[in-house]
């Protein structure tokens, strides 16, 4: 995991479905969204915007907390000896945002496979909409003791789904 007690959990805030109205994505099915102001800390040090590792570690925050929402944390999948594991990342940088902007985190699954799952994540200025990221992630679900994909059972997959 790519956070540290540095990156407080606490510092984003759940977003409902009509704080979200205006962005082109409030419409999936399965959209869940936190809101995050960048704290300076978050920031690369020789250009003051958003840090890269730490945008990668917002996607991994709201894929988490999505599958929490949705009654499938991660702490209740270790315990049954599954985990989400990332196969593919992509993430297209198409702006900037610099501490004290306030973002707007969304993911939903675009894709519900067997064993793994395609989610999209868009981040977007909260003062504009402007979209700053969209990514797209592969994530496979995995037996701890084999090592190999497994299905997803149902309620995970119904949970996720938004149904």
């Amino acid at each position: 995991m790519l956070r540290s007690t540095v990156m407080p959990v606490a510092d984003f805030r759940r977003l409902t479905l009509d704080e979200l109205l205006p962005n082109p994505w409030s419409t999936e099915r399965s959209l869940f969204a936190i809101a995050h102001r960048v704290r300076v800390d978050e920031t690369s040090l020789l250009v003051p915007h958003a840090n890269n590792v730490v945008i990668l570690s917002w996607i991994d925050l709201v894929a988490e907390q999505h599958g929490d929402a949705a009654g499938a944390s991660r702490s209740e999948l270790f315990a049954a000896g599954k985990m989400w594991f990332v196969a593919r990342h992509e993430i297209d940088y198409l702006g900037e945002s610099f501490a004290g902007d306030e973002v707007i985190i969304a993911t939903w699954i675009e894709t519900l496979g067997r064993t793994s799952l395609r989610r999209a994540t868009r981040i977007a200025s909260a003062r504009d909409g402007h979209e700053l990221v969209r990514a797209t992630s592969r994530w496979a679900l995995v037996d701890l003791t084999t090592r190999r994909p497994t299905a997803i059972p149902d309620a995970v997959r119904a949970a996720l789904a938004g149904e």
